[in-house]
């Protein structure tokens, strides 16, 4: 009788070999039986050696889908209260959106960004007095109905301004709310248009109108 006998190395590959015993007096068929069985036997070790394969790069973007990073640099003016009078304000900062944010009521993107504003009581653009202001901030991106052009946003932001130009340099808390919207014309490049609210503390409240561009990758 020819008996098949399976060994398996150490680099993971399968051999069979075969050995005669002698005086069984089985026939031939249960030998061709018997390689058949070690040959599913074979495929079966290969399967589980080779384990499961890498990660293709498809499932790794669907993973990341819903990430980007945005670089802003907006131009806009406050109308402050009382008066509605006219003053400039920039700001440029960065913000990152998260995936795993996407269903925060609150936000998916967090900010950080510098703003200089004419704190001065005339001029538009710069005068010796300015205010200057560090803060951070969370978005909430969303779609609006019928485009995909045109995508909607708040902006909750809060931090600490400076105020330049007196005797001493004056610190005080800033908070504000922002309703936008945002042009999209690549997925690299888009215009964001805002109107803002907001507070500083010891001071009267103002709104700004801000255009701006933004690159995203």
């Amino acid at each position: 009788m020819i008996v098949a006998a399976m060994t398996r190395a150490h680099t993971g590959e399968v051999k069979i070999t075969t050995r005669k015993l002698r005086g069984s007096p089985i026939g031939p068929a249960w030998s061709v039986i018997a390689a058949v069985i070690l040959s599913f036997s074979t495929y079966a070790l290969r399967a589980q050696v080779s384990g499961p394969s890498a990660q293709s790069p498809t499932a790794a973007a669907q993973e990341s889908a819903g990430m980007s990073t945005d670089l802003f640099v907006m131009f806009g003016s406050d109308f402050d209260r009382p008066g509605l009078l006219p003053r400039a304000n920039y700001n440029i900062g960065i913000g990152h959106t998260f995936g795993f944010l996407k269903k925060d009521p609150i936000g998916d993107e967090l900010t950080f960004g510098y703003t200089y504003e004419n704190a001065g009581t005339h001029g538009f653009l710069y005068t010796a007095f300015g205010e200057h202001t560090e803060s951070a901030g969370v978005m909430k991106n969303f779609s609006l109905p019928g485009t995909k052009i045109v995508t909607g946003y708040t902006w909750i932001q809060s931090g600490i301004t400076s105020y330049t130009g007196n005797a001493h340099v004056q610190n005080r808390l800033d908070s504000g709310v922002s309703l936008g919207a945002i042009v999209h014309f690549n997925n690299c490049n888009s215009i964001w248009i805002q109107e803002s609210y907001s507070k500083v503390v010891t001071v009267p409240w103002y709104t700004t109108s801000s255009i701006g561009y933004t690159y995203s990758w």
